[in-house]
């Protein structure tokens, strides 16, 4: 079973600036949590436990989110504010909650590299928290989805949505055999194609199960777009060398590292969950 997740946090989040000069993005409130809590509520309903966060400077909020703040609990204790610390406080229970630091921004294939000394040898998941997946049915999250694939096959699984023609620039994007409805085993990876040169439409968004091979495989890696070492390369890589399946999960993703899908996200969660007492 997967039972470790990734968390690569280190970026400068520059699109969400002024905001973002002293506060992560990941720290980012969608209503009244923020986006890095929705990223570990998804994985630990898919059965994981065990976090590890790849970080850099400025970003010690996130790890005082995951921790205990005696200050604050002593001044609500008692009061009707101290409920709303109730799903923070199950996570941190519950949960194990590790870090380390990416020195240098060198691309996502090398963060997840730098995640290796919280991984060790076990398959893991990685999710980019201004990717907010949601299931509006109560289905299972998109982890969940995921993770039920690896027991089954046991090789890497990257999430897929249909994007439209003139955004593939902003991804990577799979090419694949279709195996069943909605998931393909990759044939070909190009990270951020021009709208000619793309595969498919298939772009590939901030949810990965990765195999422990991938390590080795980042190692040897060069740096592709951008000078950055690519996961999509790493990726690419492993699908020659074995098996990785792109899947097309069930669910809404929302682009939280742009404003726009910021504000949607904010409004869509506003009106069908926190509303509902589902938040």
């Amino acid at each position: 079973m997967i039972k470790k997740c990734l968390f690569p946090v280190a970026g400068y989040g520059t699109r969400f600036l002024p905001a973002t000069k002293a506060m992560p993005k990941e720290m980012l409130p969608i209503v009244n949590k923020p986006l890095v809590q929705y990223g570990v509520e998804e994985a630990v309903e898919a059965g994981i436990d065990n976090f590890g966060f790849v970080t850099g400077r400025g970003k010690r909020s996130i790890a005082d989110h995951f921790d205990y703040s005696y200050e604050l609990e002593h001044q609500i204790k008692g009061s009707g504010k101290e409920e709303l610390l109730t799903t923070i406080r199950s996570l941190i229970n519950n949960n194990k909650f590790t870090f380390t630091r990416q020195n240098e921004m060198l691309g996502l294939g090398h963060a997840i590299l730098s995640g290796q000394t919280l991984i060790g040898d076990n398959p893991f998941a990685v999710v980019l928290a201004d990717d907010l997946c949601l299931v509006d049915d109560g289905g299972p999250s998109v982890l969940a989805q995921m993770t039920k694939l690896y027991n089954q096959f046991r090789c890497s699984i990257v999430a897929i949505q249909e994007v439209p023609e003139d955004e593939v620039h902003k991804y990577g994007v799979i090419a694949g055999e279709p195996m069943k409805d909605g998931l393909f085993r990759v044939t070909d990876m190009v990270e951020k194609p021009k709208k000619e040169d793309a595969p498919s439409r298939y772009a590939i968004i901030g949810r990965y199960i990765l195999t422990p091979d991938i390590f080795d495989i980042i190692r040897k890696t060069k740096p592709g777009k951008n000078g950055e070492v690519q996961i999509t390369d790493a990726l690419l890589q492993q699908a020659k060398d074995g098996c990785v399946l792109a899947y097309k999960f069930k669910g809404r993703r929302f682009d939280c590292g742009s404003i726009e899908g910021f504000v949607e996200a904010t409004n869509h969660v506003y009106e069908n969950y926190y509303k509902q007492g589902r938040n």
